[in-house]
């Protein structure tokens, strides 16, 4: 092939790029000549469809310009602050139009699209009825719903945790129905009769009071809380466990007898719970209990309830047998010696207002012994009962206040009563134990010295 041939090949192929529009009946006719060097060429098919590629691009890129527009033209004329230009680069940084060359260039969705948005401003939303043929469609749980409280079954170990605090709590004050109200909030399920078993075997360890109001509890939580095969199921294991209880408490098969005929009389226990045990029992200290209940119910079989199985604690007994029991304490003491056993039993007696009461006796019974040893005895009990706060400042100045008041006539049955009652106090204010202005009021025997008779008998001032 010669020079000149190419040069023309490679001016025919640069030709299209290099011309303007086609002319308009060029399309129509489907063969359309180019203008060249050598005359005007038709268009061959692929440079006619680049052609209209071109043409295509550029009318839209005027219609995304003219949109733009006018969208800016809009929030202006809306009173909106004007925003960076549409074909900035700040503008494109923020801008939500699509680039896909799609749409009319607004925001999608309306606004209502994007990340953390939960719809277009001001719109709300009403109740959508549910979807059949949502996955997660279920058709039983369309009704009425219903929401508890749904609180687990305790534990055997959990609820010892949780009972017992709740029983040494009501040694304390003693109030039935704030016990039953924490155990409601409890899911006992299968648990319950172990409340009944907790509670007495706390009382067994405890005092006569404590195991009072452990009878007390045991009738009214029947009926409310428990039933009474709960309770008879807690009696049966404490007699199947009496070999273990008898080793902390000796008298457990006499306490739980009596904690028995109470719970039967008091219709806490089936009236046939003793029937059920008759020749069926191998335990001797299981038979102990038993017969110790039966004796009780054979012996109050005309009595409705035991009241008086435990006794008369506390401040419910009469005053004259407090009395008695704190003076036969003190005598106890000057025997032995031992002020352990007496601060002891004066717990027991479980009557901290009355302890005046001893401070009283004590120094009384000194006046009226003889030689130094009770009053030594005397005034070391009456320093660890200070010490240990079993005796108050209050109630020991009261006994003294009250020793004071009747010295006169204890002094016609001991002639020395005041020398003993200032060496007494005297004694007690060096160990710590009375009050300056206690030991001040003491008083004192005044000195009355007569005349001869020739004076006409007149007391001489």
């Amino acid at each position: 092939m010669s020079a000149a041939s190419a040069a023309e090949l490679g001016a025919a192929d640069r030709a299209p790029f290099a011309m303007g529009p086609c002319p308009a009946g060029a399309e129509e006719d489907g063969a359309e000549e180019l203008p060249g060097a050598g005359g005007a060429l038709p268009w061959a098919p692929r440079e006619k469809q680049l052609h209209e590629a071109r043409l295509k691009a550029k009318a839209k890129r005027r219609l995304r310009r003219a949109s733009s527009r006018d969208s800016a033209r809009e929030s202006l004329s809306e009173g909106a602050e004007p925003g960076p230009e549409p074909g900035s680069p700040k503008g494109r940084a923020h801008d939500r139009k699509s680039r896909m060359g799609k749409g009319r260039g607004l925001p999608k969705k309306g606004g209502a699209g994007g990340k953390g948005v939960w719809g277009a401003p001001g719109v709300v939303y009403g109740y959508q009825e549910p979807d059949a043929r949502d996955p997660n469609y279920d058709e039983v749980a369309q009704g009425d719903t219903v929401y508890a409280t749904v609180v687990p079954e305790l534990e055997e170990d959990e609820l010892e945790k949780n009972v017992q605090p709740m029983v040494l709590e009501y040694f304390e004050h003693g109030d039935t129905s704030e016990v039953m109200a924490l155990l409601r909030g409890l899911n006992l399920g299968s648990q319950k009769h172990a409340v009944p078993s907790l509670a007495v075997a706390l009382a067994l360890e405890g005092k006569a009071s404590h195991r009072e109001l452990t009878s007390r509890l045991l009738s009214d939580l029947v009926g409310r809380v428990v039933s009474p095969e709960d309770i008879a199921w807690a009696f049966d294991k404490m007699l199947q466990d009496l070999p273990d209880l008898i080793l902390d408490t000796p008298e457990a098969p006499q306490m739980l007898g009596q904690f028995i005929a109470r719970a039967v009389a008091d219709h806490a226990l089936p009236l046939d719970f003793l029937e059920r045990y008759k020749g069926r029992v191998d335990c001797e200290h299981a038979r102990a209990a038993l017969d110790r209940a039966a004796v009780l119910l054979r012996i109050k079989r005309d009595v409705n309830r035991l009241d008086n199985v435990w006794g008369v604690g506390g401040g419910q007994r009469p005053v004259k047998h407090l009395v008695k029991e704190m003076n036969l304490l003190l005598r106890e003491y000057l025997l032995s010696g031992e002020v352990s056993e007496a601060e002891r039993c004066l717990r027991a007696l479980e009557v901290p207002h009355f302890h005046h009461e001893l401070v009283y006796e004590a120094v009384v019974m000194v006046l009226e012994g003889s030689g130094d040893a009770p009053v030594t005895m005397m005034v070391t009990l009456l320093k660890v009962l200070w010490e240990t706060g079993l005796v108050t400042l209050d109630q020991m100045n009261r006994g003294f206040q009250r020793v004071y008041a009747e010295l006169g006539d204890i002094s016609l049955d001991v002639p020395l009563a005041h020398g003993l009652l200032e060496r007494l106090v005297e004694l007690c204010f060096q160990r710590g134990i009375i009050t300056r202005a206690l030991r001040d009021a003491c008083p004192a025997r005044g000195r009355k010295r007569f005349v001869s008779e020739g004076d006409g008998g007149q007391v001489k001032q």
